[in-house]
């Protein structure tokens, strides 16, 4: 176990979140980690928790709080081959998981291999304890969320007591864990659900946006397990948020050699594409629609095609190339409609966006199946998910611009019987929060009910209760979360 004394930490995709914690404890061990909450009980600190620091909304860190590390927390700690179940530390991340199962079972014929379910998109290297606290989901065509996904985790509360959790066993705090953003206890370990390893063909088509629901419908009924629409952020062009790529993957035979060589996109093949989707949108969406229908037919290992490449700091260049008088990065909301309200959505939302000059990179849309097990739960129902990018440029104005249109996204979704996904940002206002999360007054309850002292805090937890009016909202003024200084390392 290390530390390090004083010291400003950032997200990795936003960079919005720059924040003065006391220090940072990087934990290796349960023990380690029970020490560590008994120090900051001793000392009266208040405790954030980091895993792959992915996470925009705050979460994971606390002004002036202890951060609890937990990257090197990333051990397999049992594999069942025969149930395919799988224990590992919360820290480990996904990439290292997939490696773990592929090079322990590399020996056994594909029949007799597991592998993860889904994984979070757009990034790989999230812990498997962050990617639970947020409740992610991957490109499973009939998924519901990852609590689904896990059939228990070890937990550390706040007295330092160590917790099994599942659905028979400490189940309301399964399900406040589950999606809870890390403020009921630090989670040691997590027991995933394997499912049996796969090789599937992507199918490729260029589609529109009022054919995308019988589309979606067709694929299941014909079998596929994955598949997302990733449309045009052209808003010069007819296309804009209507036409776009529809990637979905059916399984096929094991006995389907995979080719030693197919085509893929190079770390600088992403770098150009990132680049044109900030200077010509049009040529970005004419390069990745080529790209991808030529994949068409392609074969994968279900675990392997969901990886993404992701380059940190990548923003930074295309400051420089493009010329920009300030930084600027890319922030994300996810929106929920019903299923059939998708078209009348994307086309309010295509006005909005044109007239207010909002700048959105990139945008796809998946499905996700009722979650009726986290209680913070997002998946209220079978939705579609649209997820947002929006270039944000680093000044008052250039972050009140893309708020401004979070909210007024969220307010599209709510009148269609929608909603959004609590963990990229902090910009809904109250009464969109009770109308999206009519539970969370309740789960502020619940969080302190378990936790009486409040030794798990973050930014995230902090905002949330001043806006609900709770005890203690002016230990912490919102405008001293965020401070001006050098990222860590």
């Amino acid at each position: 176990m290390s530390s390090e004394s004083t010291i400003v930490v950032n997200d990795i995709h936003s960079q919005l979140n720059n924040t003065r914690v006391a220090e940072i404890v990087k934990v290796e061990s349960a023990e380690d980690i029970h020490a560590t909450i008994l120090k900051a009980t001793q000392q009266d600190q208040s405790i954030s928790i980091a895993g792959g620091r992915h996470a925009m909304g705050g979460q994971q860190f606390g002004t002036d709080t202890v951060l609890i590390d937990t990257t090197n927390l990333n051990r397999v700690l049992t594999f069942d081959r025969k149930t395919g179940l799988i224990e590992v530390e919360a820290g480990i991340q996904w990439p290292k998981l997939i490696d773990y199962l592929i090079e322990t079972q590399k020996e056994a014929p594909w029949s007799q291999q597991w592998s993860i379910a889904q994984k979070q998109t757009g990034a790989d290297r999230l812990s498997i304890g962050g990617s639970l606290s947020c409740n992610a989901h991957g490109r499973g065509l009939k998924m519901r969320p990852m609590i689904s996904d896990v059939e228990s985790f070890t937990l550390v509360d706040a007295a330092g007591k160590f917790l099994q959790c599942s659905r028979k066993e400490n189940h309301e705090l399964f399900g406040l864990v589950g999606g809870g953003y890390g403020l009921f206890g630090v989670i040691y370990s997590v027991t995933l659900r394997l499912l049996p390893r796969q090789k599937v063909e992507r199918v490729v088509e260029l589609i529109t946006i009022d054919k995308l629901q019988v589309g979606f419908e067709q694929r299941i009924q014909d079998g596929f397990i994955y598949g997302d629409f990733q449309f045009s952020t052209d808003e010069k062009s007819d296309d804009f948020l209507y036409r776009g790529v529809f990637s979905c993957y059916r399984p096929v035979d094991l006995d389907t050699a995979l080719p030693a060589a197919q085509k893929e996109l190079s770390e600088n093949n992403w770098n150009e594409l990132f680049y044109l989707a900030h200077a010509d949108k049009a040529e970005t969406f004419r390069q990745y629609t080529s790209y991808y229908l030529s994949t068409s037919g392609q074969i994968y290992a279900s675990d392997i095609h969901q990886m993404s490449v992701y380059m940190d700091d990548y923003h930074h260049e295309l400051d420089h190339r493009l010329d920009g008088k300030e930084q600027a990065t890319e922030i994300i909301t996810e929106i929920y409609v019903p299923r059939p309200a998708l078209p009348d959505f994307l086309a309010e939302a295509r006005e909005y966006f044109r007239a207010n000059k909002v700048n959105m990179v990139y945008g796809t849309i998946r499905l996700i199946q009722k979650d009726d097990e986290s209680f913070l739960a997002w998946a209220k129902q079978s939705y579609a998910c649209i997820i947002f990018n929006l270039d944000t440029v680093h000044t008052p104005a250039g972050i009140e611009h893309s708020a401004t249109t979070f909210r007024s996204l969220i307010d599209m979704a709510i009148v269609r019987g929608g909603s959004y996904y609590l963990t990229y940002h902090i910009y809904a206002t109250r009464s969109q929060v009770e109308t999206c999360y009519p539970q969370f007054a309740e789960f502020l309850r619940l969080k302190r009910l378990y936790d009486p002292q409040e030794r798990f805090q973050s930014n995230w937890y902090r905002h949330y209760r001043e806006m609900f009016g709770e005890e203690k909202t002016n230990e912490y003024s919102l405008k001293s979360m965020v401070w001006p200084h050098e990222t860590s390392t």
